[in-house]
């Protein structure tokens, strides 16, 4: 009767703790006991690209094999599925299982790739003229008339860079050179700005469709915020308030004041409350987690589609992270006043906004100029005993867009007596 043995799992391993499979391509090897195997990993151990990174290297008496777990000689098996190898201990009858990782060794001849890469430093001869001699000696009428009809189009773009150069010289003795800088500056400040903002249709004959709700809030979105804008409706007063004195969603809170009693205008106004309340939390966050807005009701979906919108990947301890970058936080406030124009009747409180989203008054008057919004200012004078006068500035979107001329501050230098 064969005797009976148990399987031991030696639980988590490591990168470095899995077993090495290898398969040689040539076919088997006879003489495996006189083979010197090594094995190589990558220095860079904070790359999470990198740090796993290993080759096999083993020589015989006659050749010399190497195998990769990454390139294109590498086995694509490792990333679809897992394998596993036993280890039998006869004394005890115990077989450990361990992780193993697969590779395939190829015969490398030595001094082969030393040859090939000397032969580029020995003479200045670049490819693109290499294949040029091919084609013209060996080429088809085909390739030599293409080979033709490239060189031609060489000299023609050689011919237009010095018209191009010609005519640049003519402006700029035509124009002046400090003007065509302040052209030069006030296009780069325009554009970008226009990079952070919603998509816009200055030419819409109606002052909702200049930016569309669907390019802010997406119809999916919308439709997957149904709980979340349940929830919101559904705050009592006390919790309005809670939220107004923690600061942070003051739009928030006068919005849900103000909700529709009924109906479907009910449902879209709390389903924004909630989308601005999370674009609100996120322009003040500097490091955002896998874990933000879930706590709050916020759908995956959703959630996967600010990071991606509003937020930079970067790499810190091997880790992906996500930021919240200036130009981001730019962006986040151009999208929550366009939404609140949509929540209020094309109208938006930028004192409100600027504090919630943690930015300065002159800057969210930035942004609302770049988006060619109109700026209402508070009327002066003195307000009537017992009443309380709005100082709040707002912004509201009329057609056809205003166009605000850049302002250059410029500093007078001081006389040196």
């Amino acid at each position: 009767m064969a005797a009976s043995c148990s399987l031991v799992c030696c639980g988590e391993e490591n990168e470095s703790d899995k077993a090495v499979i290898v398969r040689f391509s040539n076919g088997s090897v006879t003489s495996g006991g006189r083979l010197d195997v090594a094995m190589y990993k990558n220095q860079d151990e904070r790359n999470p690209r990198k740090k796993t990174r290993r080759i096999v290297a083993a020589e015989a008496d006659k050749l010399c094999y190497v195998g990769t777990n990454f390139g294109e000689g590498s086995m694509k098996c490792n990333n679809v599925c897992k394998y596993y190898v036993g280890v039998l201990n006869r004394a005890t009858m115990q077989m450990e299982v361990h992780e193993a990782q697969l590779y395939n060794l190829q015969p490398v001849i030595p001094g082969e790739a030393s040859e090939e890469l000397k032969a580029p430093q020995d003479t200045t001869v670049t490819y693109r003229d290499k294949v040029d001699s091919l084609i013209e000696a060996f080429g088809t009428n085909k390739q030599k008339k293409a080979l033709s009809s490239r060189r031609l189009n060489q000299v023609g773009g050689d011919t237009l860079h010095q018209a191009v150069a010609q005519a640049a010289h003519t402006v700029i003795n035509d124009k002046g050179l400090e003007a065509l800088q302040q052209e030069v500056a006030d296009n780069e400040v325009q554009g970008e700005m226009a990079v952070h903002l919603p998509p816009c249709n200055p030419a819409a004959d109606n002052p909702e469709n200049v930016y569309l709700f669907d390019d802010i809030l997406s119809p999916m979105a919308f439709e997957a915020l149904d709980e979340a804008g349940s929830k919101m409706a559904s705050l009592t007063r006390e919790e309005i308030q809670k939220m107004r004195d923690s600061g942070g969603s003051l739009c928030v809170a006068k919005h849900l004041e103000n909700l529709p009693s009924l109906g479907e205008a009910r449902k879209r106004a709390s389903r924004c409350a909630f989308y601005l309340s999370m674009l609100l939390k996120l322009a003040r966050q500097k490091n955002v987690y896998h874990k933000f807005g879930l706590e709050e009701g916020c759908p995956r979906s959703v959630q996967s589609k600010l990071l991606q919108t509003f937020t930079v990947e970067t790499f810190n301890n091997g880790r992906v992270q996500n930021i919240v970058s200036s130009s981001m936080r730019a962006k986040l406030a151009a999208y929550s006043l366009a939404l609140l124009l949509h929540m209020n009747c094309m109208v938006g409180d930028l004192t409100l906004l600027h504090r919630d989203l943690g930015i300065t008054e002159a800057r969210m008057i930035e942004i609302a100029k770049s988006m060619g919004l109109t700026l209402i200012r508070p009327a002066r004078g003195k307000a009537n005993t017992g009443e309380l006068r709005d100082t709040n500035r707002y912004a509201s979107l009329v057609l056809p867009l205003v166009k605000y001329e850049a302002f250059m501050e410029q500093r007078k230098r001081k006389k040196m007596h």
